[in-house]
Order: structure tokens, then sequence, then C-alpha cells
């Protein structure tokens, strides 16, 4: 059995959809929610589908040692950042080569990087006129938003849209592609 750590800070629609995907696995375990914001949705999803949780805070995190030994005493074979707004320390990512992933809500390399989350990047791509947008899973490296790309599906943007029409558009990508694309990049792994 695999285990993978979903990282996330918000509500964890992304974090439910890959719960739900991988429910019933003969091989794949969602075996920890990692969360830095107490009362986060994301918490309650995962106490709702009983999966241990670990709150974080950020002086422990970023501190050389961080959370490392946490992961490896409950076995985490593979990490999946889903909403998560924290930069994760080199010392998880060296651990944790190829094995970390994040999902960005547009087309990277544009519209990514620090402060580029949720309706910002909505606004950001509207504002700049562009005709579409979507989503990218990237492996995670030591800068926001700038490992190499695994996978994008794209959607239109239509006269009228508003952040929250497109932010419609890209959560309906995220939760059709994140699971399965995760499922692959186990396979490969």
């Amino acid at each position: 059995m695999l285990n993978i750590a979903i990282f996330a800070s918000g509500a964890g629609s992304n974090a439910e959809k890959i719960i739900q995907y991988f429910k019933g696995s003969a091989v794949v375990q969602i075996r920890l929610i990692v969360c830095n914001k107490p009362g986060a949705g994301v918490l309650s999803i995962a106490e709702n589908h009983a999966i241990e949780t670990l709150l974080i805070e950020k002086l422990h995190f970023l501190a050389p040692d961080s959370y490392l030994a946490e992961l490896k005493n409950r076995h985490i074979d593979f990490i999946v950042l889903a909403g998560f707004l924290w930069k994760m320390p080199a010392c998880i990512i060296d651990a944790y080569p190829k094995r970390i992933i994040n999902i960005h809500p547009a087309l990277l390399p544009n519209y990514g990087g620090k402060g580029m989350y949720g309706m910002r990047v909505h606004e950001a791509v509207l504002a700049a006129g562009e005709k579409e947008s979507g989503i990218s899973i990237h492996y995670v490296n030591e800068h926001y938003d700038e490992g190499n790309i695994i996978f994008q599906s794209k959607c239109s943007i239509e006269p009228g849209d508003t952040p929250e029409i497109l932010a419609q558009k890209v959560h309906a990508l995220e939760h059709k592609y994140f699971p399965e694309v995760i499922e692959q990049w186990i396979i490969d792994n």
C-alpha cells in the first residue's frame, strides 16, 4: 500500500475528490491530511473520512528538520499539495524527490509565484485579457510554481466571465483531472 499525505490550507474540495477517488483502492491510501489553519474545512473532511490529521505551525515547518520525522513515521510515500499556501521546506523536498506535486489554478508559467493563489489568479488572468485559463499540475521544487509541469488542461474564457465564473470552470478541471493525474504519477514512479 502506498501512502499519500495531502497538504491543504482551506475548504478542501480537491482533497475530498482525491479521497473519494482512492476510496477502496488496493494500492493507494490517503494516510494523512496536513493543514496549517485550525478550523479549515479540509480538517472536517478528514474527520468525515476517518483520516488522520496533522496541524502544523509555521516556525516548526520552516525549521531545518521541519515535520519530516512526522511524515516518515507515518510511512508517507507521496505528497500532494491541494491548495496548500506555504512553500515546502528544502528538507522535505530533498526527502521526496519527484514525489511531491502541486495543482495551480492557471496555465503556468503564467500567473504563478508567491501570492498568486485562489481568486487573485483568476482576477489577474481576466485583467490581462486572456482568452483561456486552466490548471497546471507540477512537481514541487524550492520555488513557488516553478517545478516541471506534469499536466495541463484548458478552459475558454467567455466575454463577461467574472473571477467567480472562471473559478468555477477551473475547479471543474481540478476535480476532474487531479485524482487521475495523481494515480498516473504514482504508477509512473
